[in-house]
């Protein structure tokens, strides 16, 4: 490992091992998101997985106690670098994704209602590209402003401002979840949510850090419904 240390840039200890699966989760997640005509609900799989990876990676990290102020700055940097793609980049393919395999986005493309399709259409992508853009802009501030707190207070931060984009490891696979138990097609509802999260992304709003309790619940919750829709999708094979 030291030996690769000396050949390449960057760092390999165990300490970055999940920032980079949740990398790895979520650009499978975005390519399978995008093949062919599409997979959500696939793509849903790797977001969950990206959270999964997300809840833990500070925790191990801190784990080691010698570790050096260009692996620490390091760590913080591809952890925002990370959470830019998996949950800024891959909630916009899986709703790009629902888009074309809705049968309600299909309804809307007759010959008659081109001009409709045409504004719901690039309705949704913009929501899609401001919600990137308010990820980037969250991730971005809160690195900036998390150095000026540690050189002027230290400690652990207490709340967090705005809505941490790590959420939308919950928020979009719950619609995803009832996008395949409820009898109507909800696509459409992911997009003005998507822009509402976004906006939240970026918000003054107070938010109290949780604390290992607190990501145990949300790790569970995304079990929860990891398993659901495993259940659901095998009952609607059928």
């Amino acid at each position: 490992m030291k030996k690769m240390k000396n050949k390449l840039l960057g760092v390999y200890d165990y300490t970055v091992i999940l920032t980079y699966l949740s990398l790895v989760s979520g650009s499978v997640g975005i390519i399978v998101s995008l093949a062919g005509m599409g997979h959500p609900y696939i793509g849903t799989f790797f977001l969950l997985a990206c959270g999964l990876f997300d809840a833990f990676d500070g925790m191990v990290a801190r784990t080691k106690k010698d570790r050096t102020e260009l692996e620490k700055r390091y760590g913080v940097q591809i952890d925002s670098l990370s959470d830019l793609v998996a949950f800024g980049v891959l909630p916009m393919c899986i709703g790009s994704a629902m888009i074309r395999t809705s049968p309600t986005a299909h309804a809307l493309f007759y010959p008659d209602n081109f001009t409709l399709w045409v504004i719901v259409r690039w309705a949704c992508n913009a929501f899609m590209i401001l919600y990137v853009l308010a990820a980037m802009i969250r991730l971005a501030y809160f690195n900036v402003t998390e150095e000026m707190r540690m050189e002027t207070e230290g400690g652990k931060r207490k709340y967090y401002e705005g809505l941490p984009v790590t959420s939308a490891a919950v928020v979009f696979p719950t619609i995803m979840m009832f996008q395949y138990v409820l009898p109507m097609d909800i696509t459409l509802i992911y997009f003005p949510i998507i822009l509402i999260t976004g906006v939240l992304f970026v918000s003054r709003i107070k938010i109290p850090k949780p604390g290992l309790r607190g990501i145990l619940i949300m790790v569970g919750i995304g079990a929860l419904e990891f398993i659901f829709m495993i259940i659901a999708k095998a009952l609607l094979s059928r």
